[in-house]
């Protein structure tokens, strides 16, 4: 079954195919990402993207595009397409196009003429290696092909133009060629399954524009360069595979590995399927060490993305020692980082607090009896941290809350600046730190008591509730209209924002039931979409609806109107918990606005942010875990309350 194909209709479409993405990652931490036509619009697009070790592990833009002509009775067709000054295209390969299929891999289709060509890649899972797969399914007279690889060999931050430094000599191998522009970089292996002419004819490609880094505001032209073009003669049938990697590949056994590759995928048949494809794209495994990518194609990793989305992602994967390898990383990354004396280093606070729910997630759906007991000593570590926390910009006060503030420091995850200054003014006590602070108090002492250290969990018990007290006390309001989002002094910012959800979501909430009720239903009310939930209620005058512009534009816009997908999971926990299976119809709904995004931005995967404006464009970066995580833990959730 082909769950995701498009006809020509929409593919010849610029203003259609031009804003929709495909992504391949693998292992490795390389990627292999362009426009459903093949025609980049991003500084960040190419067919090998690879993390250099010699570069700090950065990702690298080495092989840009490859364009493929088809060749009969002289006759040259170009199946490539790049976008130069102002709305022009050359060539314009696209005209050709009569569908793609999304399946295990992507699979487009030419017509020219009598000629029907397919091109398919797939990216070698522990390799810096893509495979093009190219065939020829019908024809009626003799017919080549002509491979033309565009080179970049540029950190994927920055853009290349014609110089004189580049080397443009070449080395035979194997059948192809191999290569490298610059001293430092690694040669770039372009081989063939079969036996093909290279013509050597070195050229730059001038002014090649990128068209969402110009509507990001950012620089938007490149050079790139084209070294020649390789042919060979194809019969009616016969596939050839171009291999591109950095090491060079036995040739002979190029079909056979790319047939295994391609079997290695998770058919992307459904939508779970699709969201279990894409939460395996942020997986890197570097010898015995595994990492989570925050998202593609800028982010890295990041503590708090990964604790968030670690749950999510590993929900239905059997095999759950590789995220287990991950949250031991981020279990030491938070023991050396963050538990010191100076909390002017930490700005995201609310990361060791987050710990304890990933643990408490993980060890009800992981199959390692007892995860908690292996994080205790640590999970006490950071309580007593906290707890010592008398004074500076980081304390717990003498009520029991937490108390963050410092001028010029956004100490949340609603952390975007501009000018200097957090957009989103929240120093003070803030509604999810508190809410996490309590949660952590609970968990903890609930597993000191189950271990039968009594007297040790009574203490922790006595603060959660001494927390707990002052939490309401501070955040909830009189009108019973939820929760203030930050607290300071006699400021009491009621601003209708998603983070007092968490205080109704998390496994121990500080908040009774009329209390989580009335939460939910001011979330639901102003901030719920079908993409998930906004940043800020649309009634407010500091709302905006549509996320653009250049970059300070763009980070005055992120938390104030945005709408993130992870946020919608804490709203079904906190949903499903107050209505049990009476929500679940409701519930199940909320999939539909997210089963139809898996066709827009980046297809089969969950952008980084939408506008709070309908129709709720994908924004930001094309996929992003904790979103993707998320998705699947409210599936999850419907699963668990459907079982009931």
């Amino acid at each position: 079954m082909t769950y995701y194909h498009l006809d020509k209709s929409r593919l010849v479409n610029l203003e259609y195919s031009l804003y929709r993405e495909i992504l391949r990652t693998n292992r490795a931490g390389s990627y292999c990402s362009t426009t459903i036509i093949g025609c980049n619009t991003r500084k960040y697009h190419g067919l090998l993207v690879c993390p250099l070790k010699q570069f700090g592990d950065e990702h690298y833009v080495l092989l840009s595009s490859l364009d493929v002509s088809i060749v009969q009775h002289d006759q040259i067709f170009n199946l490539g397409i790049h976008k130069y000054h102002g709305s022009h295209y050359d060539p314009k390969g696209h005209k050709y196009l009569t569908g793609l299929e999304v399946d295990d891999i992507p699979k487009r289709y030419y017509r020219v003429g009598g000629v029907i060509l397919s091109l398919e890649m797939v990216l070698a899972e522990k390799e810096e290696q893509l495979l093009y797969k190219i065939t020829l399914e019908e024809a009626n007279s003799e017919t080549f092909i002509r491979v033309r690889p565009f080179l970049a060999f540029r950190n994927v931050q920055e853009l290349t133009f014609r110089n004189m430094d580049a080397n443009i000599r070449y080395q035979q191998v194997e059948r192809g060629i191999a290569l490298r522009m610059y001293e430092q970089f690694p040669y770039l292996f372009l081989q063939s399954s079969k036996d093909v002419e290279f013509v050597h004819m070195p050229d730059w490609y001038l002014g090649i524009e990128y068209l969402k880094e110009q509507n990001r505001g950012y620089d938007y032209q490149e050079d790139l360069f084209v070294p020649g073009y390789f042919e060979t003669e194809l019969k009616v049938g016969e596939s050839i595979v171009f291999s591109a990697g950095t090491s060079p590949a036995k040739t002979g056994g190029l079909k056979a590995k790319y047939t295994r590759e391609k079997k290695k995928r998770i058919p992307r048949d459904s939508m779970i399927n699709n969201l279990l494809n894409s939460g395996q794209q942020f997986l890197m495994i570097k010898g015995k060490e595994a990492r989570l990518t925050a998202g593609y194609h800028w982010y890295n990793e990041r503590r708090r993305d990964t604790l968030l989305a670690l749950p999510g992602l590993s929900a239905y994967q059997d095999d759950k020692s590789i995220y287990l390898n991950i949250l031991d990383h981020v279990a030491s990354e938070i023991e050396s980082f963050y538990l010191e004396p100076n909390t002017n280093r930490m700005t995201d606070i609310d990361v060791p607090l987050w710990f304890f729910w990933t643990v408490s997630e993980c060890d009800s759906d992981w199959n390692f009896p007892q995860l908690w007991k292996k994080y205790h000593t640590l999970m006490q570590k950071i309580l007593e941290y906290y707890k010592g926390l008398k004074e500076g910009c980081v304390r717990m006060d003498n009520s029991g809350l937490l108390f963050a503030k410092k001028e010029g420091v956004p100490y949340t995850w609603m952390d975007a600046m501009a000018e200097g200054q957090p957009v989103t003014q929240r120093a003070g006590y803030t509604v999810e730190l508190n809410a996490l602070w309590f949660n952590a108090l609970m968990y903890f002492a609930t597993l000191t008591a189950n271990m039968g250290q009594e007297e040790q969990a009574a203490g922790y018990f006595d603060l959660a509730e001494k927390v707990k007290n002052a939490f309401v006390a501070t955040f909830v309001k009189e009108e019973g209209t939820g929760l203030f989002d930050v607290v300071d002094g006699e400021f009491k910012d009621d601003s209708i924002r998603p983070n007092q959800i968490f205080a109704a979501a998390l496994p121990f909430s500080p908040l009774g039931l009329e209390q989580r009720k009335a939460v939910v239903d001011v979330v639901k009310k102003e901030l719920l979409t079908p993409r998930g939930l906004r940043t800020l209620s649309p009634q407010d005058p500091k709302y905006k609806g549509i996320y653009e512009g250049n970059q300070t534009q763009r980070d005055r816009a992120l938390h104030q109107g945005t709408v993130f997908p992870w946020l919608a999971a804490f709203f079904a926990e906190a949903y499903l918990d107050i209505h049990k299976q009476g929500g679940l119809t409701f519930v199940k709904r909320m999939l539909d606005g997210f089963e139809e995004e898996l066709e827009n931005h980046c297809i089969g995967t969950i952008s980084e942010c939408f506008n709070g404006n309908p129709p709720h464009i994908g924004k930001g970066a094309a996929s992003m875990a904790w979103n993707v995580a998320g998705v699947l833990h409210i599936i999850k959730l419907i699963e668990k309350y459907s079982s009931l």
